[in-house]
């Protein structure tokens, strides 16, 4: 049975408290949102503009310019998104408000038969659903709906909902097997996820019959994308590449997909929506595209960030072992997507290798995207930088060492508000008897599992510390399950109840605490945070030779603030010995990880002699500081690397 018996908590019923995550919440709330709201509006001094509200503002008026890329439209939607979420566990009368006065402006952009694309309203309406390849239009559908129902689960407010339904249902007329339809699908995935939450509102089954269209014509013969590229001589900007039709994932149908291939972000979308729809339909054969196409990224194309897309050439996966650490693209919203997957793949398994994968991904590759103030933004996260290289040679010029304000193309900034606002939800998840405890967090979560009113409330400062404490408080003693997620990356740990030893083993990842719970009830976890030498697979050619240090899910990196230049010098002891310090008012508040090491010797050379016979090299000691790699490139600018040399 695929059938998911679990959901997300409501982010009404999670109060997150004092702690790392609450931290990052409250900075999307408090900083991120309005800061995006005036980039979105192009009021950010030495930021490229935006053009969102203008464009649709343009629309609404009848005409105009349009302004940006062709699915700038988008960026409101996530915005929006965030903003939802954000009041639901945060009601904010001005924050709303704004939101009520952007949409106001979007619904009166909407065509009578439902159409809603600023582009094409702007340019030219004649030409719409002419090149969905590329332009965007389904992509946009998606993050529409993804925020309409989002927004109406927050406030009870349709106006978005009946605007994004207007345009499925504009989008359900145009595309479909039948007669006089167009027998396409999304260049760029994300409607497929989309529709399925659609059909969680409405229970309309042309919804879910939509999604699950998309999913099953995309890649079948004669191809879509290509016929539409003949008929209307569209750029087919692929026709060279290895991937051709599979940078859209689109070569051949999804069920005969053995690897993930292609534009990372759109890959995983679809693999997400995918997952959807094999859970709501029980279609077993959907499911093992699944799993065979997650297992190809955590497997083989995964960096131990958790970011993926290891080229600039079409943000794309190339082969499977190809993970070079300073000409990568790793864009922030492929590591995003990948979390979508993961937590649909949960939901659908219980199995704690998709939650593992998730908070990877949210402590490393995700929130280093942007920096500690919330108001500059990566879009790609290297594991390697060389801020000379990074100007100088046209194959790293993408790699940025210093946050960007915003983005000609900005996709992340929002992506990353949606999902830090919506982070309640990965927290916890319910089945009518079990809450899990995915996620790590000083917070409180208000169920009624098992018939009655219970809060738990969790006490932690991890990730710095290795202790959680879950205290029981209900309304009469009642009989559920907690089922705490035991990390794969803690090789020793210990749980107890009221003091008393655990005797239950973990089952795929999760302890599962069956109890008749009364207040005052104490579920104690341990896990043991020893920083970690991690290796990588002899056939990362990168890596070889080469230690990254992990403590508990985070991975860590060296700094040339902390360690000087010429980063590429320094050596890690194969025993190396580490101390901790936490630091509250440094980076933020962090736990940084010092070690005698090594600094290949220069005295021996000097700058008129690039080459000379091999002898034995000479060795000087040196203390390295690593830092979270997530924190990186929040001081001066400089060098940084993730793995580091071994001297044997």
């Amino acid at each position: 049975m695929l059938e998911k018996k679990m959901k997300m908590a409501n982010l009404d019923a999670v109060t997150v408290k004092d702690g790392f995550w609450k931290n990052y919440m409250e900075l999307v709330r408090c900083r991120m949102i309005p800061y995006e709201w005036e980039a979105l509006n192009d009021r950010v001094e030495g930021a490229e503009p935006s053009y969102g509200m203008a464009n649709f503002r343009a629309a609404a008026a009848g005409g105009g310019t349009f302004r940006g890329r062709v699915f700038q439209d988008s960026d409101v939607y996530k915005w929006l998104e965030a903003v939802a979420y954000s009041l639901m566990w945060h009601p904010d009368a001005q924050m709303e408000a704004t939101a009520d006065e952007a949409i106001e402006i979007i619904a009166a952009a909407q065509q009578p038969d439902g159409y809603l694309d600023t582009y094409y309203i702007l340019t030219g309406i004649e030409k719409r659903f002419t090149n969905v390849m590329d332009n965007h239009e389904l992509y946009i559908l998606g993050h529409m709906t993804e925020a309409a129902v989002a927004y109406y689960r927050a406030t009870g407010k349709r106006k978005l909902l009946d605007t994004a339904i207007r345009y499925v249902d504009c989008a359900d007329r145009n595309f479909g097997r039948e007669e006089g339809k167009l027998r396409g699908y999304p260049g760029h995935e994300v409607a497929e996820m989309a529709l399925v939450e659609l059909y969680g509102v409405t229970g309309e089954e042309r919804h879910l019959k939509l999604a699950q269209y998309f999913i099953d014509e995309r890649g079948q013969k004669p191809l879509f994308f290509a016929e539409e590229r003949e008929r209307f001589h569209n750029e087919y900007k692929w026709k060279e590449s290895y991937f051709q039709d599979q940078y859209y994932q689109a070569g051949k149908p999804v069920r005969d997909q053995e690897r993930a291939e292609g534009h990372a972000v759109r890959a995983v979308y679809l693999y997400s929506g995918m997952a959807e729809v094999a859970a709501m339909t029980e279609d077993q054969e959907l499911f093992a595209a699944c799993e065979r196409l997650w297992k190809s990224i955590v497997e083989k194309q995964m960096y131990l960030t958790g970011a993926i897309g290891s080229s600039e050439y079409g943000e794309a996966f190339t082969f499977d072992y190809d993970l070079p650490n300073d000409t990568l693209y790793a864009e922030t919203c492929a590591s995003i997507g990948l979390v979508f997957f993961a937590r649909r793949m949960f939901e659908i398994t219980r199995d704690g290798q998709y939650t593992d994968i998730m908070e990877r991904c949210l402590y490393n590759s995700i929130i280093s995207g942007m920096s500690l103030d919330g108001q500059k933004f990566f879009y790609v996260n290297p594991l390697e930088v060389q801020p000379e290289a990074s100007r100088k040679d046209f194959y790293k010029r993408h790699v940025d060492v210093q946050r960007q304000k915003w983005f000609a193309c900005a996709c992340c900034p929002p992506n990353i508000a949606r999902l830090l606002a919506s982070l309640g939800g990965y927290m916890f998840e319910q089945s009518e008897d079990t809450v899990f405890v995915n996620l790590f967090a000083a917070a409180e979560l208000r169920t009624g599992v098992g018939g009655h009113l219970s809060t738990l409330h969790l006490e932690t400062e991890y990730p710095w510390d290795e202790d959680i404490r879950i205290r029981i408080e209900n309304e009469q003693p009642t009989e559920f399950t907690v089922a705490v997620r035991i990390p794969a990356w803690c090789e020793n740990w210990t749980a107890s109840v009221n003091g008393s030893r655990c005797q239950e083993t973990p089952e795929k990842g999760y302890l599962y605490l069956q109890r008749t719970w009364r207040t005052g009830d104490t579920i104690g976890i341990h896990l043991e945070m020893p920083v970690r030498c991690m290796a990588a697979n002899p056939r990362v050619r990168d890596d070889v030779g080469k230690m990254a240090v992990m403590r508990g899910p985070l991975v860590y990196c060296l700094e040339e603030a902390d360690n000087g230049d010429q980063l590429q010098e320094l050596y890690l002891s194969e025993d190396a010995a580490f101390t901790l310090k936490r630091e509250p008012e440094f980076l933020g508040g962090t736990v940084t990880i010092a070690t005698e090491g090594w600094r290949l010797s220069e005295n021996e050379w000097d700058e008129h002699t690039l080459y000379r016979t091999y002898r034995k090299p000479v060795y000087k000691k040196q203390t390295l500081k690593f830092i979270p790699y997530y924190a990186w490139a929040n001081r001066s600018e400089g060098e940084m690397s993730v793995w580091v040399r071994v001297k044997q």
